[in-house]
């Protein structure tokens, strides 16, 4: 192992960040909270980023694409190809801080290549995820690999949540509880901050005359997109109802969304239901969120939820369930509602119940709907907290801690 405990209180550590997504390419919680990271670590260290895809511009930012050796093979078996090379480009570094299974080669190989320690940040988990098998096949093997042999051999881990610290533990047994920390995601709320403009709500055709129930997501099971469409059928006829949902994770998926989408529409005033597909930027996001009467996140599988964190952020209601991380952030009754859910032990998320887990969730959005007086105390509250409790220069010096325990 290096020499670093001299640094452990300077500038001069050097820590290298893992990961696939870095801006601007980045379509999940991991890529947003990757960007908030770097920035309020650079104050307190040497960052540097090692991400996937196109060059960066950004200095101290190195992006590395995949093995044209590897093309056509399993997505697993070239992200993999992809960590390797990220492991050498980690020399010189005093630790090396992965996150999500993608990098979690990269760290650990880097971990052993160089004799630095590994930090690892769980934002979500593989084995709560068994639907991926539809989308990596056999690669889904590889990418449990990756995430097991990092955690377990990690010097610290790192949960976004208490829900997710409990996660880690029940599915790696082996890691030492001392070596499980919760730092929580975190939000920028400068940046997430009510727009009042109404350009982008006019440009999508939502209607500022009638509620509107908001939903920000990737089409993927863990999102739980299907029973909100289907719970979206009870809600007051002039509600609006605007998903900005893209990027499926299958075909499978992407077709189940469109089969309800159509028969929400069928069953609906056409108009009420605007679905936007390609990723909107960020400050467009802000302004939908801004207007929506509620938020809703139907998640089955949320370690946190950081863009209900976004949707408070912009003093809007959030109607979420009650599963992983999400209680720890929405305050139940105050912010918003949770939604209650029994879930099936087999790591899929899915309800026992799911007739039950559709009708509560359109229960909650309709009292909201119904009452947007309270809905608008709801997101001014959920304002106040997002701001009291999340912010990113907190979590900074949180991660900088856990940085200090392992050197």
């Amino acid at each position: 192992m290096t020499d670093s405990r001299s640094k452990s209180h300077g500038t001069d550590l050097r820590v290298d960040l893992l990961t696939r997504e870095y801006p601007p390419e980045v379509y999940g919680g991991a890529g947003v909270h990757l960007e908030y990271l770097a920035r309020d670590l650079r104050p307190l260290a040497d960052v540097r980023v090692h991400c996937f895809g196109a060059e960066r511009d950004e200095p101290g930012v190195t992006a590395y694409p995949e093995p044209a050796e590897l093309a056509g093979a399993n997505a697993a078996l070239r992200t993999m190809g992809v960590n390797l090379a990220m492991a050498a480009g980690c020399e010189g570094t005093d630790i090396v801080h992965s996150h999500t299974w993608y990098a979690n080669f990269a760290g650990h190989t880097a971990k052993l290549l160089h004799g630095v320690p590994h930090v690892v940040t769980t934002h979500s988990l593989e084995p709560l995820r068994p639907w991926k098998a539809e989308q990596l096949g056999g690669g889904y093997a590889l990418s449990s690999f990756c995430e097991r042999t990092a955690i377990e051999s990690a010097d610290a881990v790192i949960a976004v949540s208490g829900g997710m610290r409990r996660d880690v533990l029940a599915a790696y047994p082996s890691v030492d509880p001392d070596k499980v920390s919760v730092v929580y995601n975190g939000i920028d709320t400068e940046q997430y901050a009510p727009d009042r403009g109404t350009d982008v709500i006019e440009r999508l055709g939502i209607d500022l005359n009638r509620p509107s129930v908001v939903f920000v997501g990737r089409i993927t099971r863990q999102k739980g997109l299907p029973y909100l469409l289907r719970a979206c059928h009870d809600l007051p006829p002039e509600t609006q109802i605007v998903l900005l949902a893209g990027a499926p994770d299958t075909k499978e998926i992407a077709a189940e969304v469109e089969g309800l989408a159509i028969q929400l529409r069928n069953a609906r005033d056409p108009q009420g239901v605007i679905w936007v597909q390609e990723m909107l930027p960020k400050h467009e996001v802000v302004q939908v969120l801004t207007h929506a009467t509620v938020f809703v996140c139907p998640s089955v599988y949320e370690p946190m939820g950081i863009v209900n964190l976004e949707a408070m952020a912009c003093e809007t209601a959030v109607v979420a369930t009650a599963t992983g991380g999400i209680p720890e952030v929405v305050a139940d009754g105050e912010t918003g509602v949770l939604v209650p859910i029994e879930q099936v032990t087999d790591g899929t998320g899915t309800p026992v119940d799911p007739d039950r887990f559709v009708a509560d969730l359109a229960t909650a959005m309709s009292k909201l709907i119904k009452d947007p007086a309270r809905a608008a105390e709801m997101g001014l509250a959920g304002r106040r907290r997002a701001v009291e409790k999340f912010s990113w220069s907190r979590i900074a010096v949180d991660t900088l801690e856990v940085y200090r325990s392992v050197l």
